[in-house]
């Protein structure tokens, strides 16, 4: 791979490979997650480039795929919400652009499937009738989605204001955002 991958002012060059490995890593993880394949390798790569910002033939040529390809996934991320779409300046050509606030945008969208998904389940637990079987388990289902957007509404209300400390932090130096820097902050993380 030559020069694929941005170059900052200043900074060493970076080892394509690696990024590459990266890309395709954090597809894999997102894949395991339930995203298809290929806007997966697409959003990791958008989200590996220093502009955030790439043409089709970019995404293309870094991820070594067809344009069409690269088109089914800008057509299924543009409708999660996940990229936009903008005209490159003084041309024909579409460049594709990963939200800075992608996770929040995407949680946020979450809440309104959350909200529709409790209207539904509440029409189902009064037309099965609380009292049976399925109604009780509706019931409980109704209860955690509305545990759930409570939950994301103050979760989000953190967000915002740990980003904020984040950003303003980062002027104090490039090792700010380093693996796991921002984990240490809050105590070591569990997993299930």
């Amino acid at each position: 791979m030559s020069e694929q991958y941005e170059r900052g002012a200043g900074r060493p060059a970076r080892d394509d490979e690696a990024v590459l490995t990266f890309v395709e890593r954090f597809a894999a993880q997102m894949v395991d997650a339930g995203m298809q394949r290929m806007p997966a390798r697409v959003f990791s790569c958008l989200l590996a480039s220093d502009s955030g910002v790439l043409t089709s033939a970019e995404l293309g040529e870094r991820l070594q795929v067809s344009p069409a390809a690269v088109s089914g996934a800008i057509r299924y991320l543009s409708q999660v919400g996940m990229v936009g779409r903008e005209r490159e300046p003084g041309s024909r050509r579409d460049r594709y652009r990963v939200h800075s606030d992608q996770w929040y945008e995407a949680l946020a969208r979450r809440d309104s499937i959350l909200t529709r998904w409790e209207d539904v389940l509440r029409e189902g637990v009064d037309s099965l009738g609380p009292d049976s079987a399925a109604g009780r388990r509706l019931g409980e289902t109704l209860a955690f989605t509305e545990f759930m957007q409570h939950e994301l509404v103050g979760m989000m209300e953190r967000w915002r204001d740990h980003l904020g400390k984040l950003r303003t932090d980062e002027a104090d130096g490039p090792t700010r955002w380093a693996a796991g820097a921002t984990s240490r902050e809050n105590g070591p993380a569990t997993r299930r």
